[in-house]
């Protein structure tokens, strides 16, 4: 079976576009990915926890945040937790939206392996 590379011809001829299609680059890889599933069940989280929980390096963490901040997915607030400085991060609510996008995304491409509906 030959695969059509041209997107018009493939609207033409029915084909549907492929799961990975709608996968968001800004969220795929697997600490951003992480970050923003933490954050779909709480408000808040600490960077140290996020640290921790997603088993990454300070500088690690800092530099997935940096891409999810200047995607408008997720803000930093720095502050005081008593006399100790705490960074937290949230997930906007542009952030939270990519991150139900991006598992519908990856439900139709586990679907379309497994037999389920697409």
């Amino acid at each position: 079976m030959e695969l059509v590379r041209n997107r018009a011809i493939c609207s033409r001829q029915g084909v549907n576009r492929h799961p990975t299609a709608d996968i968001d680059e800004a969220v795929h890889q697997r600490v951003r990915l992480g970050v923003l599933a933490v954050l779909s069940e709480a408000d808040r989280a600490a960077f140290t926890y996020l640290r921790d929980v997603l088993a990454v390096t300070d500088g690690n963490l800092s530099a997935h945040l940096r891409v999810l901040v200047e995607a408008g997915l997720v803000s930093v607030d720095k502050g005081y937790e008593g006399a100790r400085p705490r960074t937290w991060i949230r997930a906007t609510a542009a952030g939270r939206a990519t991150f139900r996008s991006e598992i519908k995304a990856l439900r139709a491409l586990v679907d379309q392996y497994d037999g389920g509906p697409a």
